[in-house]
């Protein structure tokens, strides 16, 4: 079996360069390895969260219509809100140790169908976060450039969504490591700053009081009490992007470092308390500072031009470079939440099959591939059409958030009412989810009616049309599971009237160990699992070729997707599973009088791993035929190659390319 170099191994060759080598499931401690410690996970997951201080104050501020100083009050409710958010999620945390977020929130404690509603919405969010954070981080940064430059904002932003594309195909703890003297950076110039412009008002501290006290009665006598409230709570409404990245770390629970929760509940308070300080921080500056807003400059840009304007014009040039230029790394660091939790959400549900399966599936690197391109390419749609535009996508992200966030909540309530006889402070931990739940929902419908006629509708229209197509995935899936079961059970019973002399198949009976015939043929047969096209092909050879084949070797390659890569233990059980697998299909081909042997591995990529097996097997065998089984259908459909698997199609070229014969059993389920 000797190869050629041909096109797929320089591919191969390249992916090596640009995406690294395939990492092996055998070593015990690749868990360790790739997990993410508390300070690394306030990096990548945190990052997401702590960026929103880049946009989401600003937007807040910017409808405060000149009142500046109503900022403070905007400023501790939206520090409140933090906290009460953050709790919950950590109360969400401890139930949910192995993570899911929202999506298993509303599944597990409300029903299946709100959970795919929270999930829909969760993954139109994450599509967001990689498009805002990038588009973002372009505007901070030719917030330093000059005006002649301004026609590449958009391309800048482009093509750093496309290299975070390849960084994520490469492994989270690869990307997130590369990024962590960026997030160092951008904390401390943000500390600093904040620190320094509020010390410098400090000094007078009685004209600002006064001023305050001044403008706060000035705005009542302009628009009346009840005016100056709903002026408050629409500009805490409308920075709802700060809020938006607080859930991620109950989504990434399967990439931190044992033991998960206690990392994930300190990860979880090292982003309330940075982004609390951050939030606040520049709030106050804002209205000490009476910032204004500018058509080529953020609001920052602007605050630090003003903190800065007593300095010398190199050191303030400087200064603002570095920290503008952090904030558009951070954002770009940011990014990386939608890459890291958005696929890791479309595993969870292609899991309970909402989704195509193959969005479960890890590549060679580990990763979710599918799940992260798809993430990607729709980031970079979604950036082309909307020109990049902050303020029209912080809109669809606000929205989106917020529908998970009060679907959370409420499974939260449930969950700890219906739990209320069994525990002792269940009046406390329903207080802080019956709060969050208030809140979120204000936000949820202030936002919606809002900015309804401004890009709203666009983001309810688009996520109901993902629920729909979700909806029929899962109803396809269903009725092909019922029609496969009928196509085997009728397949078992012809096979068994045309074998009387063969007693019915028992799984449970151990029958006696047949001897290898060499004089007898051998068939080979690729096997999923037990049962399904597996059996159904065993069955067809012998209906098709009776008497023929008397041996029969079992090919099983156990595929390790999102919910088995979880740790060690997991994985094996998995493998624990796969060998049983292959004692049963050992012991019904035993049944019928026939040698049986299983040969198994675990990997990502069966196609792969088959070829490994069968190079190692074929020259030990005399002329052996392989067999497969491919569920096919008398309607096709549009999506028929995206919900199901054709492997065994991918193995047959592969086979052939090197002469080895395979015949492929159709399977109809219709």
């Amino acid at each position: 079996m000797g190869e050629n170099i041909d096109g797929s191994q320089i591919a191969g060759k390249l992916k090596n360069i640009f995406i690294g080598k395939a990492k092996t499931l055998q070593d015990k401690s690749i868990f360790h390895k790739l997990s993410l410690v508390a300070f690394f996970a306030w990096i990548g997951l945190g990052a997401d969260g702590i960026s929103s201080s880049c946009y989401g104050p600003e937007e807040a501020f910017r409808n405060l219509s000149g009142h500046p100083m109503l900022a403070i009050f905007v400023a501790l409710g939206t520090v409140f809100t933090i906290f009460i958010i953050s709790s919950s999620y950590s109360q969400i945390i401890k139930l949910f140790p192995h993570g899911g977020g929202g999506y298993l929130v509303g599944s597990k404690l409300l029903s299946p169908t709100i959970g795919m509603v929270s999930g829909c919405a969760l993954i139109i969010d994450y599509v967001l976060t990689i498009t805002i954070s990038v588009s973002s981080g372009s505007e901070a940064l030719f917030s330093f450039l000059p005006e002649s430059v301004q026609m590449f904002k958009l391309s800048v932003a482009l093509g750093g969504v496309l290299l975070l594309i390849l960084l994520n195909l490469r492994g989270v703890k690869e990307s997130v490591v590369s990024l962590t003297p960026i997030f160092v950076v951008f904390i401390i110039m943000h500390v600093f700053i904040i620190i320094y412009a509020i010390a410098l008002k400090a000094g007078n501290f009685e004209m600002v009081f006064s001023e305050t006290s001044n403008q706060v009665h000035s705005s009542v006598m302009e628009v009346g009490r009840l005016g100056t409230l709903f002026l408050i709570l629409k500009a805490y409404s409308m920075g709802a992007g700060t809020f938006t990245g607080i859930e991620a770390v109950s989504n990434g629970m399967p990439i931190l470092r044992e033991p998960r929760v206690k990392t994930a509940r300190r990860t979880m308070v090292l982003m309330a308390v940075s982004l609390s300080f951050l939030v606040l921080g520049l709030m106050i500056a804002y209205a000490l500072y009476n910032v204004h807003v500018s058509d080529t400059k953020t609001l920052n840009a602007v605050l630090f031009d003003s903190v800065t304007a007593g300095w010398a014009p190199f050191w303030s040039k400087s200064f603002i470079g570095v920290t503008l230029f952090s904030e558009a790394a951070l954002l770009f660091v940011a990014a990386q939440t939608g890459f890291i939790d958005g696929p890791r959400i479309m595993a969870n549900m292609a899991l309970d099959r909402w989704f195509p399966k193959k969005y479960a599936s890890l590549s060679d690197r580990l990763v979710t591939m599918n799940g992260v391109l798809i993430m990607g390419i729709s980031a970079v749609i979604l950036m082309a059409l909307s020109r990049g535009s902050v303020a029209f996508m912080i809109v669809l992200y606000s929205i989106n958030v917020f529908i998970t966030f009060s679907i959370s909540q409420l499974g939260m309530v449930r969950h700890w009412w219906i739990e209320r006889v069994r525990l002792d402070h269940w009046r406390r931990k329903l207080a802080v989810n019956g709060i969050g739940f208030i809140l979120t929902s204000f936000i949820l419908v202030s936002v919606t009616i809002i900015k309804f006629t401004e890009g709203g509708w666009i983001t309810l229209v688009i996520t109901g049309l993902f629920i729909v197509l979700a909806i029929r995935i899962k109803r396809h899936y269903f009725k092909t599971t019922v029609r496969f079961m009928k196509v085997r059970q009728k397949a078992i019973s012809d096979l068994h009237s045309a074998l009387d002399q063969v007693p019915f198949l028992d799984q449970q009976k151990v029958a006696p160990v047949v001897q290898y015939n060499p004089e007898a043929k051998t068939a080979i047969i690729l096997v999923k699992g037990f049962g399904g096209t597996g059996l159904h092909t065993f069955l067809r050879v012998n209906e098709s070729f009776k008497g023929i084949y008397q041996n029969f070797i079992f090919v099983r390659v156990g595929i390790v997707n999102s919910k088995i890569y979880r740790g060690s233990d997991e994985l094996d059980h998995f493998k624990d599973s796969v060998r049983e697998d292959g004692r049963k299909y050992v012991n019904i081909a035993n049944q019928f009088g026939f040698y049986g042997k299983s040969i198994w591995t675990i990997g990502t990529d069966p196609v792969e791993e088959v070829y490994k097996m069968v190079k190692k097997i074929m020259p030990l065998l005399p002329n052996p035929t392989f067999f497969g089984g491919q569920m096919v259908f008398s309607k096709t459909f549009i999506m028929s190659q995206l919900l199901h698997n054709h492997t065994i199609f991918s193995i047959q070229k592969r086979f052939f390319k090197f002469g080895i014969p395979i015949v492929i059993f159709p399977i109809k389920v219709d």
